[in-house]
C-alpha cells in the first residue's frame, strides 16, 4: 500500500458569519485542492444516518430486485452489479434526481417502504438545496455575484463495497477524476478508504471521514467551467479493512442539451479561453474510449487560440 501524506483537505464551515469568507475559502480550496469538506451544510446528522440505513437495506435486497434499476441502454445511469473490474462493488442509481417523478420511480423499482420513501424524499430535497447553495457560493467566490448557477442533472449513486479478508490492500475504485461539475460525497464515517492526490505535491492523502460532514470534489466539467482555475481532483478508493463500506455520492452534471463551456465572464485578454465548448455525453464516452479516467481527454478540447499563445 502506498505511503500517504499527512496533509488534510480543507474543512469549510458553511455557517460562518461572513458569507464572502465562505465563498472565498471554497474557491481557494477548488483552486488548490479540487476538494474540500463541509460542515454545517444543512443536512442533519439524524437524516444522514437514516439515509445511510435505507441505502444499506436497499443494497442488501436480492439481485433480481436491484436489477430493476439497471439501464441496459445507458449502464452508467442505472444499477452497477459486481463485475470483473470491481467484483466487490455494486451501486444503485437515481438519475436526474430533481426531475418530477424521479424519486417516485426509483422507490417503485426498489419496493421501498413508506418509511424509506419518506427518508429518501427528505434527503434528496436537502441535497437539492445544498447544490443550489454551493452553486451560488462558487459564483460569488469567482466574482460573479450577479450571475446564476445553472443547475444541471443530478445523479445520486448509492454504493456498497463488500470487503473481505482477501481484499485488504486492494483497490475498490481505481484512480480517477469525476466527469461532471462537482460531486457531493456522503462517506462512510466508520470505514475509511478514500484517497486523493495533493495537486501541489502529487502525493496521496487519506481523506479521513468526519461524522456529520460531506466531501465536495471538483470534476472535469468544473475545471472547464472555471476556465482552468479549479482542479479536477484525482482520487481512488482502497480497502483498509474487511468490512462493508457504504457511501452516497451526488454527481452534479452539466445541464442537459447545453454544451460544457467556460463561463464567458472568466475570459479576458489576460485569461484566454482554455477550452472550446463540447457535448458532455460525448466527452464521457471519449473518456472511456481513450482510456482517460483522470481527465486527460480534456486535452482534445483545448482551445487552439490558447495553445498558440
Amino acid at each position: 500500500m502506498a505511503i500517504l501524506s499527512k496533509s488534510v483537505i480543507p474543512v469549510i464551515d458553511m455557517h460562518e458569519l461572513e458569507s464572502a469568507s465562505v465563498s472565498e475559502k471554497i474557491v481557494r480550496a477548488c483552486e488548490e485542492w479540487g476538494c474540500f469538506r463541509i460542515m454545517n451544510h444543512g443536512i442533519s446528522k439524524s437524516l444522514m444516518s437514516d439515509m445511510k440505513g435505507v441505502v444499506r437495506c436497499l443494497l442488501d435486497v436480492p439481485l433480481d430486485v436491484k436489477m430493476r434499476n439497471y439501464n441496459p441502454d445507458q449502464p452508467s445511469k442505472g444499477y452497477t452489479p459486481p463485475n470483473m473490474a470491481s467484483p466487490f462493488f455494486d451501486s444503485l442509481s437515481l438519475y436526474d434526481m430533481a426531475s418530477p417523478g424521479a424519486v417516485d420511480h426509483f422507490c417503485a423499482q426498489m419496493d421501498a417502504s413508506p418509511h424509506q420513501r419518506e427518508i429518501i424524499y427528505k434527503y434528496t430535497c436537502a441535497l437539492n438545496h445544498l447544490v443550489q447553495l454551493l452553486g451560488s457560493k462558487f459564483m460569488e467566490g469567482l466574482g460573479l455575484c450577479g450571475g446564476r448557477f445553472k443547475e444541471g442533472i443530478s445523479q445520486l449513486k448509492m454504493n456498497k463495497y463488500s470487503y473481505g479478508p482477501e481484499t485488504v490492500g486492494l483497490t475498490g475504485a481505481v484512480m480517477h477524476s469525476d466527469a461532471g461539475l462537482f460531486t457531493i460525497l456522503h462517506d462512510d464515517e466508520n470505514v475509511n478508504g478514500l484517497e486523493a492526490v495533493d495537486n501541489a505535491t502529487g502525493e496521496l492523502i487519506s481523506v479521513d471521514p468526519v461524522p456529520g460532514t460531506l466531501v465536495v470534489n471538483v470534476g472535469d466539467a468544473g475545471k472547464v467551467w472555471s476556465n482552468g482555475r479549479f482542479c479536477n481532483v484525482k482520487h481512488q478508493v482502497q480497502c483498509y479493512k474487511p468490512t462493508t463500506r457504504i457511501t452516497i455520492a451526488l454527481f452534479v452534471l452539466p445541464p442537459k442539451d447545453e454544451k460544457v463551456e467556460v463561463l464567458p465572464e472568466l475570459v479576458d485578454s489576460e485569461h484566454p479561453r482554455l477550452y472550446v465548448p463540447f457535448d458532455f455525453e460525448h466527452y464521457r464516452k471519449l473518456r472511456i474510449s481513450s482510456n482517460s479516467p483522470t481527465g486527460e481527454a480534456l486535452e482534445f478540447f483545448r482551445s487552439k487560440e490558447e495553445s498558440v499563445k
